[in-house]
C-alpha cells in the first residue's frame, strides 16, 4: 500500500478511478494508486472523477465529482428523493442487480471475519421482495418549526437537517397521506411543534405503523412533555378526517437527542393495538412491539425460516430473541412445544396475548435476556432440541453462543438483519454447528440492508 498518497492528498483534490466493487455498508469501492477509497452511490463498473472528503492513513473517503462512463447496473430511472434522504442508498442500482450485491455484501463480510470452511458456504441467490416501493408499513417522521415554518418528513442524509415531505418512494401511501393531513391539522390547531434553535415546542415525532391486512392505521405522536396543548381536539378531526386510524398514542421523550422513543406510552384514543396478518395468523401490536417493516416479504421470511428448520411433532423449540412472539406462534401447528425469550416486557405480554388470540396452547413466555434465561431452561431440563435466533442488529452475546455450542441442538436457525455481525457469530459457532446454507432475503429494496436466514446442524 502506498501510504505517501494518504499523505499527499488532501480534501477537496480530484482524480480519475473505477469502482471495483460493493463494500459491507453498500458504497462503492475502488483504488487509488493502490489505496482503497470508499465512495457513496458509487457502483461497479462505474468510471468517475473522485472528489476527497476525508483522508485516513490507510484508506480514503470521497464522493462522485462526475460520472465520466456510467456502469451497467446504475438505475436511469433513480428518483430524485434519493440524493435528499435516507433510506434510498440503492435507489440508484437496478433492482436485479440490487439483489446480486446484497449476496456480495453477504460474502464481504464472511471475506473479513472468515469463518470455518466459509469458502464453501453454500449462499444462496437473494430472494426478491415482493413489492421493491411502497413497501415500508411504518414511518417515524421528525416534525419541527423551521423559520416560522412547520416541516415534517425525513433527516438529509448523514445530517440532522429535515427534509419536508410529500411523497417517498418505500413508504406506502396511506401512511404517506395520513401524515401530511395529521401536519395540516397540527398547522390549523397551531399545536406547539419543537423548534430545535429554542429548544422549545411540545411535538417532536409522529410515528405511523400500517395494516396491510385490514388497511388501518395506528399513530403515535411523541412528544417532550406530558402535557399535549389541544390534544382533544386534535383526535376529534383525526377521526373526522382519517377514517383508517384506530389508534392514537402519545409517547414522552424529553431527550433531543438519541432514543426516539421515551419510556412512557400512553394510549389517548382507539384500540390498544394494530392487528396484522402473517402467514394466516393474526397478531396485536403494540405501538413500541417490533413488526418486520415490509409486511408482504415477512410471510415470505417466515416461509423461509419454516424450510430451514423443518419442524416436527418432536421438537421442543426456543424461539430466541422472540418478539411479539410471531415467528415461534406461525410455527406452533408443527411443534411440541416452544419456549419464547424476550428482554421487552411489554413484548412479551403481547406474545402471550397473540398466543390467547391464535388459541396456541403450547407455548411458553419469559422476560430477560436470551443468554441468562435458557441455560436456566437446561438446568430444569427442558430438553430443547430446535433453536430460531433473531437477534438485534448487535447479534448474538457472547455468552449466549457459549451456552449454543456447550448444549448444541440437532437444529439452529438463525435470522440476521446485519452480514457482519453474522459473519462474527458463525466465527464461533462453526466451532460446533456447520453451515448449510444462507439465504439471503430482501426486506427492504433500495437500501443495502440484507436479511439473511442461515441454516445450521449439530457437527
Amino acid at each position: 500500500m502506498d501510504t505517501n498518497i494518504t499523505q499527499e492528498l488532501k480534501v477537496g483534490d480530484k482524480f480519475p478511478l473505477t469502482i471495483k466493487r460493493i463494500g459491507i455498508n453498500g458504497e462503492g469501492i475502488g483504488f487509488f494508486k493502490h489505496v482503497i477509497v470508499f465512495v457513496p452511490k458509487a457502483v461497479p463498473e462505474d468510471v468517475i472523477v473522485c472528489e476527497v472528503t476525508d483522508v485516513h492513513p490507510r484508506f480514503l473517503n470521497g464522493r462522485i465529482h462526475k460520472i465520466r462512463q456510467a456502469s451497467r447496473f446504475r438505475n436511469p430511472e433513480t428518483p430524485a428523493l434519493a440524493d435528499k434522504v435516507g433510506g434510498l442508498d440503492f435507489a440508484h442500482i437496478k433492482y436485479e442487480d440490487q439483489l446480486k450485491f446484497k449476496a456480495d455484501i453477504l460474502r464481504e463480510s464472511l471475506e473479513k471475519y472468515k469463518p470455518y470452511a466459509y469458502e464453501k458456504y453454500n449462499i444462496r441467490p437473494t430472494v426478491a421482495s415482493v413489492q421493491q416501493e411502497k413497501y415500508r408499513n411504518k414511518a417515524q417522521f421528525p416534525i419541527q418549526e423551521i423559520d416560522g415554518e412547520i416541516r415534517c418528513g425525513l433527516y438529509k442524509t448523514g445530517t440532522q437537517e429535515l427534509v419536508d415531505l410529500t411523497e417517498m418512494p418505500t413508504q406506502m401511501d396511506l401512511t404517506m397521506s395520513a401524515m401530511r393531513k395529521i401536519v395540516e391539522i397540527i398547522k390549523d390547531l397551531e399545536i406547539p411543534v419543537f423548534n430545535p434553535k429554542q429548544k422549545s415546542g411540545i411535538l417532536s415525532m409522529i410515528v405511523i405503523r400500517e395494516s396491510v391486512e385490514f388497511n388501518q392505521l395506528q399513530v403515535t405522536f411523541i412528544t417532550r412533555s406530558p402535557k399535549f396543548i389541544k390534544e382533544r381536539q386534535l383526535i376529534e378531526r383525526i377521526q373526522e378526517e382519517i377514517p383508517e386510524v384506530s389508534s392514537i398514542s402519545q409517547n414522552i421523550n424529553k431527550e433531543d437527542q438519541g432514543a426516539v422513543w421515551g419510556d412512557e406510552t400512553k394510549l389517548l384514543w382507539g384500540d390498544e393495538y394494530l392487528q396484522e396478518d402473517i402467514n394466516g395468523y393474526i397478531f396485536n401490536f403494540s405501538p413500541r412491539a417490533f413488526l418486520q417493516l415490509n409486511s408482504l416479504q415477512t410471510d415470505k421470511l417466515y416461509d423461509l425460516v419454516n424450510q430451514a428448520l423443518e419442524p416436527t411433532q418432536r421438537d421442543i423449540l426456543l424461539d430466541a430473541y422472540c418478539g411479539v412472539g410471531t415467528i415461534g406462534i406461525t410455527m406452533s401447528e408443527t411443534v411440541k412445544h416452544i419456549y419464547g425469550i424476550e428482554i421487552i416486557p411489554e413484548a412479551i405480554e403481547d406474545a402471550k396475548a397473540n398466543a390467547k388470540l391464535n388459541e396456541v396452547e403450547n407455548a411458553d413466555y419469559y422476560v430477560g435476556s436470551t443468554y441468562k434465561i435458557y441455560p436456566e431452561l437446561l438446568k430444569d431440563g427442558i430438553n430443547v432440541n430446535s433453536i430460531v435466533v433473531d437477534p438485534p442488529r448487535t447479534g448474538l452475546e457472547g455468552s449466549m453462543i457459549t451456552t449454543l455450542n456447550r448444549n448444541p441442538v440437532d437444529k439452529l436457525v438463525y435470522v440476521s438483519c446485519n452480514p457482519s455481525t453474522l459473519a462474527k457469530d458463525l466465527v464461533r459457532l462453526a466451532e460446533r454447528y456447520k453451515v448449510v446454507y444462507l439465504q439471503p432475503v430482501d426486506m427492504f429494496p433500495q437500501t443495502p440492508h440484507v436479511e439473511t436466514v442461515v441454516k445450521l446442524v449439530k457437527r
